[in-house]
């Protein structure tokens, strides 16, 4: 197996991870950001996908991260009169954010991280032994 390319797969999947946590991270900032005027909509959620890129050069499939996606499920309607985006009724859209499912996904994100830190930490550690092997 190359090593090399094996680090490579890996540090796609840090750079992924990263981006995805990166996405969660502005949920949770807007979880709370309403419209600015009645009927405005709020902050909708994003939600991220992955995809497999070729690197040609190395022969080996990388991940990516796509373009967020807007998860289109419904706002919240939160009852706030004295709020500026109220409706005349008194409610005010909040945002499709849900605190427990980020702090879900974040969770996930940072443990796939913590994974693929671990294997190219592997690679390099098999690398230097093999290199110690071959100046014995």
């Amino acid at each position: 197996m190359d090593f090399f390319k094996s680090m490579m797969v890996a540090a796609s999947g840090l750079k992924a991870q990263s981006g995805r946590m990166r996405v969660i991270a502005e949920n949770i900032a807007n979880a709370d950001s309403t419209g600015k005027t009645p009927g405005a909509d709020p902050y909708r959620r994003k939600i991220v996908s992955f995809g497999n890129e070729l690197d040609r050069e190395l022969g080996v499939e990388t991940v990516r991260v796509k373009r967020p996606q807007l998860d289109k499920s419904p706002f919240q309607l939160k009852h706030m009169p004295g709020h500026p985006a109220a409706d005349e009724n008194g409610y005010v859209k909040m945002p499709n954010v849900n605190g427990l499912i980020e702090a879900m996904d974040m969770r996930e994100a940072q443990r796939s991280y913590e994974a693929n830190l671990n294997m190219i930490q592997t690679a390099r550690r098999m690398v230097g032994q093999t290199i110690d092997l071959l100046r014995r």
